[in-house]
């Protein structure tokens, strides 16, 4: 019997949860039931990037996602201004809080395009990821850009085994419109003799929604990860993901369903044009080819 399709681990995953999972009220008052420590693994060897098919993955939002968390950016501006909503709840929940004000995503998003003064005081997330990674600020007042450090050690020290990254910066956490869910980020490089280093990388994600938000943490991880081998001289080898609490919401009981009831289909292919530097890709950098989802599914994202 063929193997069967990747994705297939993703759906018995979710099948878990759903079925056995403890249910709890959470932070968002909306409820879940979740599991605590899974564990997914991923070959990119072959070109493919583990992108779902049981449901459309709007994948030019995370490859603009990933670009603004890469470029250090703070403020939901810059995705809004490329179409890209999935960090606007937040501001527009804490202006609504505070102003007391009901505008529509629509309405708030116009407003930050169009007012700097609005954007400065409104979009702004705190530091989340993008600060994190490229400007973690030291007790001695100095900035620290993770990725940059990171590449020059798998450059130049590659059997070490502290290529690590991290947004969970205990000091700021209270500062950040949502504290880092997809946290710690780590890299292994495999010499290999007949040819370019093998570059495999793990998530660690302290909090998964597995039904929204793992398909967007898991193709980012694996396009980080090629833009990384890319940009090193490596091949990539595989992603491997690490779940703590994976939970999925009780208000998402007709995606689940939906989701389970479909057949998985192969994962498309990734083909990465290359860019000057890490820092420098763009949307039309990335090219997928075979990626033939079933339908899209809507579902309110909790806050």
């Amino acid at each position: 019997m063929p193997s069967p399709l990747p994705e297939t681990a993703v759906l018995d995953l979710m099948r878990r949860v759903w079925e056995t999972g403890s249910e709890r009220r959470d932070r968002t008052g909306v409820g879940t039931r979740a599991l605590f420590g899974a564990t997914l693994r991923f070959d990119l060897s072959d070109g493919s990037v583990p992108l779902l098919t049981t449901k459309r993955v709007f994948w030019k939002s995370a490859v603009k996602e990933l670009i603004w968390f890469l470029n250090g950016e703070t403020s939901i501006r810059p995705l809004v201004a490329q179409g890209v909503h999935i960090w606007t709840d937040w501001p527009l929940e804490k202006y609504a809080k505070a102003t007391g004000e009901q505008l529509s995503r629509d309405e708030f998003e116009a407003r930050i395009l169009a007012d700097d003064t609005f954007a400065a005081k409104w979009g702004e997330l705190g530091p989340v990821y993008g600060k994190q990674w490229r400007r973690w600020l030291g007790p001695d007042g100095r900035e620290h850009d993770q990725i940059a450090e990171l590449l020059k050690g798998l450059r130049e020290n590659p059997a070490s085994r502290r290529h690590i990254f991290t947004g969970w910066n205990v000091a700021e956490l209270s500062g950040m419109a949502l504290p880092p869910c997809h946290m710690t980020y780590q890299y292994f490089v495999e010499p290999r003799g007949n040819g370019p280093a093998k570059l495999s990388g793990i998530l660690y994600q302290r909090s998964c929604d597995l039904g929204l938000g793992f398909p967007f943490n898991i193709f980012e991880a694996a396009l980080l990860l090629r833009m990384l081998a890319q940009q090193t001289g490596m091949v990539p080898g595989e992603i491997i993901w690490m779940g703590a609490d994976v939970h999925l919401y009780l208000n998402h009981a007709h995606l689940v369903e939906t989701l389970l009831s479909r057949e998985p289909r192969p994962f498309p292919k990734l083909d990465l044009a290359k860019a000057p530097d890490l820092f420098s890709y763009r949307l039309e950098d990335v090219t997928l080819t075979g990626y033939d989802p079933h339908p899209a599914i809507a579902a309110p994202v909790a806050v």
